[in-house]
């Protein structure tokens, strides 16, 4: 009993040691969102630039949609702000925002500023849409496919980097599925 007791503390930190390496092979920026494969929750929310227009789900376009939440509080924001404006640009989806948490003058102010790459801003002040896509702060971006499904969660900052290796393989295999949707209804 004696000599088991005195390599308790050796055991211990064996046991440590092995939940500490496994831990450093995790991705910290992946986290999984358990809305991915289900629709994007309905929403009622004003839109940012015209606090009278009350938008919802209706209100995306058909296609592949990409939706990111912002907020003027937030530095990671503004430092990918510049790739939203190029992405914007895209064709094969539309870029939309969800100001989170934030002051209505103060993200008006923003996009005035810095420019507005998206086809509408939802107002969300209160977060409850945040809450309900599982938001744990902002930047985050989410890729919605042509049946309103979210497809991905990404928590972060958007960059060149990040759009090769995570998102553009996406698009183009949501691409490829509408495609193969209009073959099957046109054949």
């Amino acid at each position: 009993m004696n000599k088991v007791i005195r390599f308790l503390p050796l055991i211990l930190f064996i046991l440590l040691g092995i939940l500490l390496f496994r831990g450093l092979s995790l991705d910290p920026n992946a986290m999984p969102s358990a809305l991915e494969g289900k629709k994007f929750p309905p929403f009622s929310l004003t839109e940012l630039q015209q606090q009278s227009n009350v938008l919802t789900t209706e209100d995306f376009q058909p296609g592949i949609k990409l939706v990111n939440v912002w907020a003027t509080w937030c530095p990671g924001c503004k430092y990918e702000h510049p790739f939203l404006l190029k992405i914007a640009k895209d064709k094969r989806f539309a870029l939309y925002g969800v100001n989170y948490k934030d002051e209505r003058d103060a993200a008006l102010q923003w996009l005035k500023q810095y420019q507005n790459p998206y086809q509408f801003t939802l107002f969300d002040n209160d977060g409850k849409l945040g809450m309900d896509l599982g938001v744990y702060g902002a930047p985050e971006t989410f890729v919605v496919d042509h049946n309103n499904q979210i497809r991905k969660r990404f928590a972060g900052i958007l960059d060149e980097a990040v759009w090769q290796q995570q998102f553009e393989p996406l698009l183009q295999q949501l691409q490829q599925e509408i495609n193969n949707a209009q073959s099957n209804t046109q054949g």
